[in-house]
């Protein structure tokens, strides 16, 4: 199943320094705290159409993987990798970023849509934001992944246990043996 969620905000500032924050925003020292899950962020290719003059860039981002601890546990990591492809038309100032995830698509497909765009009211002086995030979790996959690795623990506790029990029957019949022979061990 697939939830979405929208939301509008305006920034009381022109859409030139709202899209110069957005560039900011995980490369100024002063945010690491705000955002402490954002572990990490690099520009993967960046390119200007000569033609229509729009900016393409594509950056990957490492946070720390959402959810609590233990679906953390059960998952098996505590990072997951995104990718964030950014379009800005300066021509008609808009500036589009889809954000996903690339791991943990098994569990959890997050996609994020942020639009800035100047404010229909006010386009020299505010910023329209409209962001749309939609969320699919996997719970068939989560608990078939996490059945994997009951029966994993289970086939290496089955595995041990054979061996003792091995033992055990080798001892057994080394005893029988001597018992039929007259020895005693």
């Amino acid at each position: 199943m697939v939830k979405a969620y929208s939301q509008e905000y305006t920034y009381k500032h022109p859409w030139e320094r709202v899209t110069c924050a957005s560039w900011r925003k995980f490369a100024d020292p002063e945010n690491k705290r705000t955002l402490s899950h954002i572990l990490e962020v690099d520009t993967l290719n960046r390119k200007v159409d000569a033609e229509s003059g729009k900016l393409y860039t594509t950056r990957a981002i490492t946070i720390h993987a959402p959810g609590p601890w233990f679906v953390r546990k059960i998952v098996g990591q505590d990072i997951c990798h995104c990718v964030e492809s950014t379009v800005v038309d300066a021509r008609s100032q808009s500036m589009q970023l889809t954000t996903r995830n690339i791991s943990l698509q098994k569990f959890i497909e997050v996609v994020e849509k942020i639009r800035y765009e100047p404010h229909p009211e006010n386009p020299n002086g505010w910023t329209i934001c409209k962001q749309e995030t939609s969320i699919q979790i996997k719970p068939l996959s989560a608990l078939a992944s996490m059945a994997e690795k009951v029966e994993q623990r289970c086939a290496e506790k089955f595995v041990q246990n054979s061996a003792k029990g091995r033992e055990v029957m080798e001892r057994i019949c080394k005893y029988l043996e001597a018992e039929s022979s007259g020895f005693a061990i």
